[in-house]
């Protein structure tokens, strides 16, 4: 894959580029700052990129900033963002357009280089990365608790490891469950937040962040 890494701080930058390219994946320009990074990608149109949330020059929102900017130049373009903190109002933004493509990632929730690299490469297929953590943020909302309360907890079990962008035959392994049980979850769990059922993974994640996010 064609990759673009923007990341200000040396260290984190050469260590993702030592790891993306011992696991063959060509890191085609790297960036340090937000207008760096929107300069980038319009460019190079990347298989895929890792962007840093805040970037000079200002240390607020730059890096996410380029990467929506970016995809509303050209939608859909993979981006796979990594930051120290969760921002709602980012992760929000960025499911909103429907268009797949997207992670989200805690820079301290990546333990596993394997890990990582499936991530980076579920996201560069189209479909969605999210982390556990950011995923726990968007659906502590009040409004959106509601929604959830209707749901069981294994119902909520399966709807995380959804967020996550894990179809179903995934989410069976990871519950030791059948496939068709996990099947039955979902449709009784999109039945109750009002969601129509839909087998395209990338597309029902996006719409119950979407619809979770937006009461």
């Amino acid at each position: 894959m064609r990759i673009v890494v923007a990341e200000d701080l040396y260290l984190l930058r050469d260590g993702m580029i030592r790891l993306l390219q011992a696991y063959g994946h060509e890191v085609v320009a790297t960036a340090t700052t937000g207008p760096e990074t929107l300069a980038a990608l319009l460019k190079w149109r990347p298989d895929v990129s890792v962007v840093d949330v805040r970037m000079p020059p200002n240390q607020s929102d730059e890096g996410l900033g380029a990467a929506l900017a970016a995809r509303r130049e050209l939608p859909g373009l993979p981006i796979l963002i990594l930051s120290q903190h969760v921002e709602q109002l980012y992760a929000r933004e960025l499911l909103s357009d429907g268009a797949g493509g997207i992670g989200y990632f805690l820079k301290d929730s990546v333990f596993d280089a394997d890990q990582f690299i499936d991530a980076l490469e579920r996201v560069a297929a189209g479909g969605t990365a999210m982390d556990p953590a950011v995923i726990a943020k968007l659906l502590a909302g009040g409004s959106s608790r509601r929604r959830l309360d209707q749901l069981t907890p294994r119902e909520h079990d399966v709807l995380a490891l959804m967020a996550e962008g894990l179809s179903n035959q995934a989410i069976s392994g990871r519950l030791f469950l059948s496939e068709s049980t996990i099947s039955k979850y979902t449709t009784s769990m999109f039945g109750k937040l009002g969601l129509a059922d839909d087998d395209h993974t990338n597309r029902r994640v996006l719409a119950v962040l979407a619809y979770l996010n937006n009461p």
